[in-house]
Parts: C-alpha cells; sequence; structure tokens
C-alpha cells in the first residue's frame, strides 16, 4: 500500500472533551447510519473467530451491524452502546439479543464471562486505556480483543480526495496500529481490499453519517454536499445515478489478554 500523507492519527489524538462531543453526533438519526453502513467481509469475520469463541460483548455495537454477523456464526452476543437511538434499531433487527446502554469504558457486565470483546468501527471513541482495562476485566483468561474498521482504500488516489471532501474521520494511515492498554499482547493485523457500489445520492448519504457533517453546521453542510457534487460529476464524470465500484478495505487487530500475575 502506497504512503498516505495527510493522514495523522488524529482519532487518537484528540482530547477527551472533544471525542466526547463528536460522539454525540451518533445519539440519534441511528436509522440513517444504519442504512448506508458497510457489513463487513466473511475474511474478517473469520479472523476475529480464529479461537472458536462462544460468547462476546460486541462494545459500541451502535446499530448492531457487525453484531448481527457475530449472531449468524451462532454467537451469543450482548450488544453495548452509550446511545439508545442505535440501541433501539439493533433490537428492531436482533429482538432477542441483551442490550446495555453503556460505554466501552464502564459496561456494567460481569467479569470474565465472555472468550470475545468486538469493537467494529468505533475504537476511536473510546478512552483506549480505560476501555483495554475494562474489556480485559469481561474476558476469560486467553479471550481475545478484535477491533475492526471498514474505511474508505485511501491508496487509491481519487478515493483519498474523496475521503477529504466528506471528512472521513475513521479513515487511518496504512502503518497505524490501534492504541491498546497493557492488559493485551501486541495485536495480530488482518487486512482485506473490497469494493461497495455507491452512486452519488448514497455518497452523500454516507457523508451524512459521519460525525463531521452531522456535527457542522447548515451552511458547512450545504458547501460539502456541493462539493460532493461537483467533485463526483464534474471531475470524476460519473453520471449522478450510475452505480459506481468504490474501493474499500477492511483492518482489523486481534490481540489476545495477558495471563494474570
Amino acid at each position: 500500500m502506497s504512503e498516505i500523507p495527510s493522514l495523522p492519527q488524529r482519532a487518537f489524538t484528540v482530547n477527551a472533551q472533544r471525542r466526547s462531543d463528536m460522539a454525540t453526533a451518533y445519539q440519534t438519526d441511528a436509522k440513517d447510519y444504519d442504512k448506508i453502513r458497510p457489513a463487513y467481509p466473511n475474511a474478517a469475520l473469520d479472523f476475529a473467530l480464529a479461537h472458536q469463541p462462544k460468547q462476546a460483548v460486541d462494545i459500541g455495537c451502535g446499530s448492531g451491524i457487525f453484531t448481527e454477523q457475530l449472531v449468524s456464526r451462532g454467537l451469543m452476543v450482548t450488544a453495548v452502546d452509550p446511545s439508545q437511538d442505535m440501541l433501539d434499531v439493533l433490537h428492531s433487527r436482533l429482538p432477542t439479543v441483551a442490550t446495555v446502554c453503556a460505554g466501552a469504558e464502564d459496561t456494567g457486565l460481569a467479569a470474565q464471562s465472555v472468550q470475545l470483546i468486538s469493537c467494529a468501527q468505533a475504537w476511536h471513541w473510546v478512552d483506549p486505556e480505560l476501555a483495554s482495562v475494562e474489556a480485559a476485566r469481561l474476558l476469560e483468561d486467553d479471550g481475545w480483543l478484535v477491533l475492526l474498521w471498514n474505511q474508505l482504500d485511501v491508496a487509491v488516489d481519487w478515493v483519498h480526495r474523496l475521503a477529504r471532501i466528506m471528512h472521513a474521520g475513521d479513515v487511518h494511515r496504512p502503518d497505524h496500529v490501534p492504541p491498546l492498554g497493557k492488559q493485551f499482547r501486541i495485536p495480530e493485523q488482518g487486512l482485506w481490499h473490497w469494493t461497495m457500489p455507491l452512486d452519488l445520492a448514497e455518497i452523500i448519504e454516507l457523508t451524512k453519517s459521519r460525525s463531521y457533517y452531522r456535527k457542522s453546521s447548515d451552511a458547512t453542510r450545504a458547501k460539502v454536499e456541493a462539493n460532493l457534487r461537483w467533485y463526483w460529476g464534474e471531475h470524476l464524470g460519473h453520471v449522478a445515478t450510475a452505480k459506481v465500484d468504490v474501493p474499500y478495505l477492511t483492518h482489523a487487530w486481534r490481540a489476545r489478554k495477558r495471563p494474570r500475575r
């Protein structure tokens, strides 16, 4: 993968107040988020479940996109998210899954009760030190923490520019490793490339699901949408209603819990 300039590890360096403020963008409009955000490749799911867990806690589960994939593999899952609106959408698709409205740093769940903690598209919203402590508390000995992100493949030049116009804050550098606490071993990583067919309306809906757009003024939102229409139509030359295969990648890390001393 080529070097990608101007994509700092910004999501993991912002202060707690800024992170908390931006995260409130997902307290509402969960249905709009759910209808445009993609699921994860089967290969990434295989990677997450390599140690064959039976029980899992899906931290920052959002509307349940990855939760549903875990359930489809036969896992007993508890879904945790600080947004009740997100959990309501999850409940509509997975009515038998237990949910907890809480942050990653303090779930209130029983200690040493599961073999897997997953966190899909959400670790950049948590305090990694405190969330690591909580994940280790929940895991049985030799349990695993798995972090995943779907992101635009910004190694492709035109996608890199698209991501910047969209202000896609969950796009990370190729050499990025998410921060974990000392409770976990050095993480193993997996990477998978794929494409998602999108038209202009869906590109705009995807942009609307981003925290930057959700927290912006009406004027800024209008500017972002105008820039997208120009870039997609006039610059790239795509017909608005035509589906274009947009390059994506899924990056995942799995880390084993260190033994207690």
